[in-house]
C-alpha cells in the first residue's frame, strides 16, 4: 500500500495504516526532535504528541506527494518541539560572554559528516541550537526565525553566528582534527 492509500485509510481512522505510517516515519521524526531536546524521554514524547497531531488533523491533509507528507510531518514535530522548549521555559538567547570570540574557520564545520555534527548540535545552549537548527539545517531565512521565536532578526544572525563558532570551541575541546575531505 502507497503513502496516498495509508493517508486516506488512517483519514477513516485506520489504526493499522496510522501504525503504518507512524513506523514509516517515526525513526526520521524522533531524529529531528533529538535535534532540538537533549533528552532521549523528551525527544520521544514530542515525537508521540506530533503524530496525536498529526493524526488529529489529517483530515484537514490533502497528500500531494511523499515530499509534502514528510515536510507537514516535519513541520509538525519542530512547531511540537519549540512549544516544548518555550512551556519549560528554557529557550533563552546566551549572551555573548558565553561563547567568547575565536576566529571562525568556516570550512572546519563543512567537512564533517552530518552524523559528527549532531553529537556537537545537541550539545549547545538551547538557544544557539534552535537558531542553528532553523537557520542551517530547515533553511529558514533570519526573518523567518525571528517571526517564529519572537526575536529580532539581529538576534537570529548572532546567535547562529555565535552557534559556529561555540561548535568550532567544542570541536577543538574534543581534539577533532581538521582533515579537508574529498567529495566523492
Amino acid at each position: 500500500m502507497d503513502n496516498s492509500e495509508l493517508i486516506k485509510e488512517a483519514k477513516l481512522g485506520s489504526a493499522a495504516a496510522q501504525k503504518w505510517l507512524f513506523d514509516q516515519f517515526g525513526g526520521k521524526m524522533l531524529m529531528v526532535c533529538q535535534r532540538y531536546v537533549k533528552s532521549q524521554e523528551d525527544a520521544e514524547e514530542i515525537l508521540l504528541d506530533g503524530f496525536y497531531k498529526f493524526f488529529k488533523k489529517i483530515s484537514s491533509f490533502t497528500y500531494l506527494g511523499d515530499g509534502a507528507l514528510y515536510a507537514w510531518l516535519k513541520r509538525i514535530m519542530i512547531n511540537e518541539c519549540l512549544m516544548f522548549l518555550r512551556a519549560k521555559n528554557v529557550f533563552t538567547i546566551v549572551t555573548e560572554a558565553a561563547a567568547e570570540e575565536v576566529p571562525l574557520q568556516e570550512e572546519a564545520l563543512d567537512n564533517l559528516s552530518a552524523e559528527e555534527i549532531f553529537k556537537f548540535i545537541v550539545q549547545l545552549p538551547v538557544g544557539y541550537r534552535t537558531v542553528f537548527n532553523l537557520y542551517a539545517i530547515e533553511g529558514m531565512t533570519h526573518a523567518e526565525i525571528a517571526i517564529l521565536l519572537s526575536i529580532s532578526e539581529g538576534t537570529s544572525r548572532s546567535q547562529f553566528s555565535k552557534a559556529k563558532i561555540l561548535l568550532q570551541k567544542l570541536l577543538l575541546q574534543n581534539d577533532i582534527k581538521y582533515v579537508k575531505r574529498k567529495s566523492q
